[in-house]
């Protein structure tokens, strides 16, 4: 399983009633990078990560994960994932050590090794003097690096962000990411991530998908992508359209979730 990608999805389709929100999608992210999903609000990405992270169900043979096929295998599967939502899912009142701990007994971590894991991940994020707050006087920053210690505290050998510096100043931005890159320094753990932001991808990401209508438009390294175009943003332009209506084809529920978390962290 050493030579398999960290995520296959080979003819992905998933169609909620009338809807196709995702149409055979073929897609590999390999070990170890780190692969941004950008694209559209109503694109497809998010039920992309869902798929993958097993809170969708797959079809068989359809997306493996390390080797593990999701339908078929998706206790082992979450076992080898962190995930980081884009709606906020730490407990503002619990403290900064509770919520990882939490995390640790959700994950399943043995117990012989829960403390030790949770005080590591709570010192790789830079909130050993915080942890006994209550989560609910933590900065924007602070959540979403508690967000990434609930995450990794399992020692994930992927790590799935969806949007997860939506709302962040760009010093805070900055030190999530700082935290990312450190940890897959010392791990070598795989990052998958969506993200709006495109100079965030183009900074951040060995590789980039740009998804659109349920399917992948355009693949390759940032400067790949921006030859003969431009920024990544005349890059997304040129493969999703320069319409409004495009722009806005997630409708209601994406900008609520999108206003809800940035005004919770800002």
């Amino acid at each position: 399983m050493t030579d398999d990608p960290a995520v296959r999805c080979a003819g992905l389709r998933q169609v909620f009633g009338e809807t196709v929100a995702v149409d055979g999608l073929d897609l590999e992210v390999r070990r170890g990078e780190v692969f941004g999903l950008l694209g559209p609000n109503g694109a497809g990405k998010t039920t992309t990560i869902r798929t993958i992270t097993t809170l969708l169900p797959a079809p068989p043979d359809t997306v493996t994960v390390l080797g593990r096929d999701v339908a078929r295998r998706r206790t082992q599967v979450r076992r080898l994932i962190g995930y980081v939502p884009q709606q906020l899912s730490a407990d503002g009142t619990l403290s900064g050590r509770e919520n990882v701990m939490l995390f640790a007994r959700l994950y399943d971590v043995p117990r012989r090794q829960r403390r030790e894991q949770v005080e590591s991940v709570i010192a790789a994020m830079d909130l050993e003097e915080a942890a006994d707050r209550p989560v609910k006087t933590y900065s924007g920053g602070m959540v979403r690096r508690l967000e990434l210690a609930q995450a990794l505290v399992s020692a994930p050998q992927l790590l799935i962000l969806d949007e997860p510096t939506v709302g962040l100043d760009p010093v805070a931005r900055d030190g999530v990411w700082e935290r990312i890159a450190r940890t897959r320094e010392e791990t070598g753990m795989t990052v998958l991530v969506t993200t709006h932001a495109m100079q965030e991808a183009d900074e951040h990401c060995e590789r980039i998908a740009l998804m659109h209508r349920g399917s992948v438009r355009a693949l390759g390294t940032p400067a790949e992508l921006k030859e003969g175009v431009g920024s990544l943003d005349d890059v997304f332009r040129h493969y999703t359209g320069n319409t409004l209506a495009e722009a806005e084809k997630g409708g209601m529920r994406d900008v609520r979730a999108a206003r809800r978390t940035a005004g919770r962290l800002g």
